[in-house]
């Protein structure tokens, strides 16, 4: 199973940029689907967005459309979620998870995932 671990995370300010990275171990990585996920203080995890085991399928979070990418490198066992024109309500532990099903990532809301890492926070001052 890929054991993942979050980085990237930090303090940025409105309109500012981050971008976070997960990496995992193992040699199956390219056989995972990738997402991240959020989860604000008081507040549900969501969705964010997604990624297919190839990196042609994405999907994002209405909230995050035009402003977050996500992308994949499986020559070094890492996805990547680019974050342009933060907003405070960006403000959130990010969590990247993997699943053998694509699907599985963009409609679950994160429930019954193969393996979760431990988060990475990012805030967004105004």
């Amino acid at each position: 199973q890929v054991q993942l671990v979050e980085s990237g995370g930090g303090l940025v300010q409105a309109g500012g940029s981050l971008r976070l990275s997960c990496a995992a171990s193992g040699r199956t990585f390219s056989s995972y689907a990738m997402g991240w996920f959020r989860q604000a203080p008081g507040k549900e995890r969501e969705f964010v967005a997604a990624i297919g085991w190839s990196g042609v399928s994405t999907n994002y979070a209405d909230s995050v459309k035009g402003r977050f990418t996500i992308s994949r490198d499986n020559a070094k066992n890492t996805v990547y979620l680019q974050m342009n024109s933060l907003k405070p309500e960006d403000t959130a532990v990010y969590y990247c998870a993997a699943d053998k099903v694509y699907q599985s990532v963009v409609r679950s809301g994160g429930y019954g995932m193969d393996a979760w890492g431990k988060g990475t926070l990012v805030t967004v001052s105004s």
